[in-house]
């Protein structure tokens, strides 16, 4: 490290800056930074599953839900850039305050229905089955996602058709 020997004299104020601790400090986060950032962006290896889908068992009680996008242009079929959407409980239309209402009332008739919330078991909650469009827009889907989590369901899937030929896992 370099010292200043005085030139002017003792009483005159030093005015150099020691830049030497700084520069310290910037070369260890500089190898902190080149350490940590490869360990960062690397991943994790997975062997993803092949694609096949589970067919789903349809329970009395499970909620069907249906979304796409609405009709804007007035010609019968769903507009893909619309940010509108239509939502269906069963084959009946509904507004999101209405799928709420009837999340919760459907819940509580489950509730009274088994006597009580100490008899819930996995077997008899009901699941929410999400039909969307391939066009509706991920909006509208996550809006129903999150009012019928909000109205008390645990279970919500999505319901789609598997690729032609593609294998169920009771053919695999």
């Amino acid at each position: 490290m370099a010292m200043s020997v005085g030139d002017k004299g003792e009483d005159a104020p030093m005015s150099d800056i020691n830049t030497t601790p700084l520069v310290d400090i910037m070369l260890v986060l500089l190898i902190i930074f080149l350490i940590t950032v490869p360990v960062v962006l690397e991943t994790v290896s997975l062997q993803l599953p092949d694609v096949a889908f589970e067919p789903t068992t349809t329970k009395p009680e499970n909620v069907n839900i249906s979304v796409r996008s609405a009709d804007t242009d007035g010609d019968g079929l769903p507009n893909p850039e619309s940010t509108a959407c239509e939502v269906y409980w069963g084959q009946t239309p509904v507004d999101s305050k209405v799928l709420l209402d009837r999340g919760q009332k459907k819940l509580e008739d489950l509730i009274e229905q088994i006597g009580g919330v100490e008899n819930i078991t996995e077997e008899n909650f009901p699941e929410v089955h999400i039909r969307g469009d391939v066009n509706t827009p991920y909006q509208c889907i996550g809006g129903v996602i999150y009012t019928m989590q909000f109205a008390g369901f645990q279970k919500i899937g999505f319901i789609s058709e598997p690729a032609p030929g593609s294998a169920t896992l009771g053919r695999i």
